[in-house]
C-alpha cells in the first residue's frame, strides 16, 4: 500500500526568561545550531549586582547563625560575673550608708531628707544588682533555641534568594534547546525584551517525523511498529527507512455524526512516522511517498 505525506514541520519559539536589553545576537536565519549552543544575551549588570547583594546578605546571616550556635564567649560570662560583683559591692556600700544615716537621724544630726536619699540609693543599688544577675544568667544560658531556629530559617530564605538570582543571571544567556535550523531572527541587539518575547524561531531537525493520512478502508492494515519506505520527488533521491509510531484514534476531515457508507469510506486517520536514517535530503514540509513494507513484528497478515 502506498500513501502520501509530508515531512512534519516542528518549530519552537525561543525566548529569554528575564527582561532586559539585548546585547548580542550570535546567529541569523538559515544557520544550523547544535543543542546547548549560545544564541543571544541580554544585559546582565542589574542581575549580577543583585547577585552580589544576595551573597553578602547570605554571608552575614551565616555569621549570625554561627554566633548564636556557639553561644556566649567565656569573656562575656566573665564580664557578667564582674558586673554582678560590682553590683554586690554597691549594695553593701549603700546599705552601710543608710545605716549611718539612720543612726544620725535618731540623734537629729542629719535631716530626714538625707535619710530618704540613703534609702533610695540602697534601693537603686539592689535593683542594679538584680539586673546584673539576670544578665549573668542570660550569658550562662546562651541564646534561646527559638532565636537560633529563626536565624536558621532566615539563612534558608537567603540561600533560596541567592539561588533564584543565580538562575536569573544564567537566564540572561539564551541557548538552543536542541539541534535545528534558525527560521526567523525576530529581534536585533538593542531591543528591550520581556520574559517570553520570541527572539528566534527554531526548526527542530532531529528526530525527523513524517505526517501522513490513511483512509478508513485501509486503517486495519496500518499498525504502530510497521516498517515503511519513504521517498521524495527529487530526481535521484534516496529511499529512507521509517517506522509507524502513531495512528490517530479519531478521524479527520469528516464529521463524526456522518454514518452513510459512502461518506464513511472517505474518512482518513492521521499517522506519524519516524525516519530512522534521515539526512539533509528531507526538508520540513517536503511531500513524500510512503510505502508500507509489511505488518509490524509479531503480527501475521490475514489470508485473502
Amino acid at each position: 500500500m502506498v500513501l502520501t505525506g509530508n515531512v512534519d514541520i516542528r518549530q519552537v519559539n525561543l525566548a529569554f526568561n528575564v527582561e532586559g536589553r539585548i546585547t548580542t545576537m550570535l546567529v541569523s536565519e538559515g544557520d544550523m545550531v547544535t543543542a546547548g549552543q549560545e544564541l543571544a544575551r541580554v544585559e546582565s549588570n542589574y542581575y549580577t549586582d543583585g547577585l552580589a547583594i544576595a551573597r553578602a546578605r547570605l554571608d552575614a546571616q551565616k555569621a549570625q547563625v554561627a554566633k548564636l550556635v556557639a553561644g556566649s564567649r567565656p569573656e562575656e560570662v566573665a564580664l557578667a560575673r564582674a558586673n554582678v560583683a560590682e553590683a554586690e559591692a554597691s549594695v553593701t556600700y549603700a546599705r552601710s550608708v543608710r545605716q549611718r544615716q539612720v543612726e544620725l537621724a535618731r540623734r537629729d544630726v542629719v535631716s530626714q531628707q538625707a535619710l530618704e536619699d540613703a534609702e533610695t540609693a540602697l534601693e537603686q543599688a539592689q535593683a542594679k544588682r538584680e539586673v546584673t544577675r539576670q544578665q549573668l544568667a542570660l550569658a550562662v544560658a546562651g541564646p534561646r533555641t527559638e532565636d537560633i531556629a529563626a536565624a536558621k530559617a532566615q539563612l534558608a530564605a537567603d540561600q533560596s534568594t541567592l539561588s533564584l538570582i543565580e538562575r536569573r543571571v544564567a537566564d540572561t544567556v539564551l541557548y538552543a534547546p536542541s539541534a535545528g535550523t534558525i527560521l526567523t531572527r525576530v529581534l536585533e541587539p538593542g531591543a528591550i525584551v520581556l520574559p517570553g518575547s520570541a527572539v528566534y524561531a527554531l526548526s527542530i531537525d532531529d528526530p525527523v517525523w513524517i505526517r501522513g493520512f490513511v483512509p478508513e478502508t485501509a486503517l486495519g492494515r496500518v499498525k504502530p511498529g510497521m516498517m515503511v519506505s519513504i521517498s521524495t520527488d527529487m530526481p535521484g533521491g534516496r529511499t529512507y527507512r521509517g517506522k509507524v509510531g502513531f495512528v490517530s484514534p479519531t478521524a479527520e476531515f469528516t464529521p463524526r455524526a456522518v454514518e452513510t457508507p459512502e461518506l464513511r469510506s472517505s474518512l482518513v486517520y492521521r499517522i506519524r512516522l519516524t525516519v530512522e536514517d534521515a539526512d539533509d535530503g528531507l526538508r520540513q514540509g517536503m511531500p513524500v511517498t510512503i510505502k508500507l513494507d509489511g505488518p509490524p513484528p509479531g503480527l501475521t497478515p490475514r489470508a485473502g
